[in-house]
């Protein structure tokens, strides 16, 4: 019996994904539903097939991203209209719509996330408990621990299947459209470190070290590395890898939380690591960078953000991927965590964007799932645990190639 992975496929007692009997009996109401879907639209459009048998199209006013989807039940409308997000994924796992590709579908609802409002969002009671539901897994000390195992712990076997042998799961940034994976991601590090302009013998902290690959680059460089990280597989990786490198004396893995950290670094890097700790914990966070920097020294940041217009609504209707994937994470707004770094005499420079670079890498991580569960070499995890995990890639490739989230880079410098 598959047991892997089962604490994320469960992930939704506490949310509300609005099912029910009373919703069962008004779901061919929901008709109307396709109504505030179609207006909208404003940039591509969706080709229905509708419980009925009709077909119908969307949108489809001006250039944007073709769907198809059949709508097998006017539940997973129901789903949709109360639940948001969470609803839709759990329609699609009961089998209430298809597609053969949902990328489009999602990049469809991104790219029109302005026009369509509160279409794909949780309401009243839904979003009350759905929102009470995310909030009891803040990434308080208490729980930051447990949250981040019930991610980055499901095992190194089962990330060391499907990512580049850099082991590296953030965006990577492609120098040409042919690059390699691998070759990305080194080009991602590369970048980022390029940065903070290391000298040797100097000292970075490295705050999220993940399974070590920009650790084991910046100490090539001849840097002295402290890592940090709240798992214990990818401590373990990391210290395999380093002292494979022959880097030991270099590297240190700490097994510590960043607000526990009080010494002083001549750079910090962080990469893809602020999303986990929740807008609570910003000032935390960069009250940890500006404690642990020297005058003058200067952090290099890679972060995912939400677009700003939209993040209110965003930070008060909890979405799938912090029901099923990332629990207690948030999404940055940019302006309101660059200004919180600013007045904590931290900086904001020299920020570049490469969203679609990130829409890539998750296309790419999708494939390689697909090829490692072909051969057999994720053990123990289910069918159902496959479906939840291309569908998260493929919800984020959708939020990239729509534009509402984005992925950055950014230098701050101490004052």
């Amino acid at each position: 019996m598959s047991t892997r992975g089962e604490h994320l496929l469960h992930a939704d007692r506490r949310f509300a994904t609005g099912g029910g009997t009373v919703a069962r009996i008004l779901a061919p109401a929901f008709e109307h539903v396709l109504d505030r879907i179609e207006e909208g639209i404003e940039r591509g459009g969706i080709h229905m097939h509708l419980p009925d048998g009709n077909v119908r199209d969307l949108g489809f006013r001006s250039a944007g991203p073709a769907a198809n989807l059949q709508l097998h039940s006017w539940l997973a409308l129901v789903r949709l209209a109360t639940s948001g997000s969470v609803g839709w994924y759990k329609a699609w796992t009961l089998g209430e719509w298809t597609s053969v590709d949902p990328v489009p579908i999602f990049e469809l609802f991104s790219s029109n996330a302005g026009p369509l409002g509160d279409v794909g969002r949780a309401k009243g009671p839904f979003r009350w408990i759905n929102a009470i539901a995310h909030r009891l897994r803040d990434n308080a000390p208490r729980n930051a621990r447990a949250n981040i195992a019930a991610h980055y712990d499901l095992g190194n076997d089962f990330y060391s299947a499907w990512l580049d042998q850099t082991m590296t799961y953030s965006a990577a940034r492609f120098p040409s459209p042919d690059a390699s994976l691998e070759d990305a991601q080194r080009h991602k590090i590369g970048m980022l470190l390029d940065r903070l302009n290391l000298k040797p013998g100097q000292r970075l902290l490295e705050v999220g070290c993940g399974w070590g690959s920009l650790a084991v680059e910046a100490a090539a460089r001849g840097a002295h590395v402290v890592g940090l990280t709240l798992s214990t597989e990818q401590k373990a990786w990391a210290e395999q890898t380093i002292a494979a490198a022959g880097l030991s004396g270099q590297i240190e893995i700490r097994l510590q939380d960043y607000r526990d950290t009080n010494d002083r670094y001549d750079a910090i890097a962080s990469v893809e690591m602020v999303e986990a700790v929740g807008e609570r914990w910003w000032g935390a966070y960069l009250d940890s960078i500006a404690r642990n920097l020297r005058p003058g020294g200067k952090a290099a940041l890679q972060f995912i953000s939400f677009k700003h217009e939209f993040f209110d609504h965003y930070a008060r209707n909890p979405d799938f991927i912090q029901t099923y994937i990332f629990p207690g994470g948030m999404l940055l707004d940019e302006p309101r965590f660059a200004s919180l770094a600013q007045e904590r005499g931290l900086s904001w420079e020299d920020r570049e964007s490469f969203g679609e670079d990130y829409a890539e890498t998750l296309k790419r991580w999708r494939i390689r799932y697909d090829l490692a569960v072909a051969r057999g070499e994720l053990e123990g995890f289910g069918e159902r645990f496959h479906d939840l995990w291309r569908y998260y890639l493929m919800y984020c490739e959708g939020g990239f190639r729509g534009g509402v989230i984005d992925v950055a880079q950014v230098t701050m410098i101490k004052s």
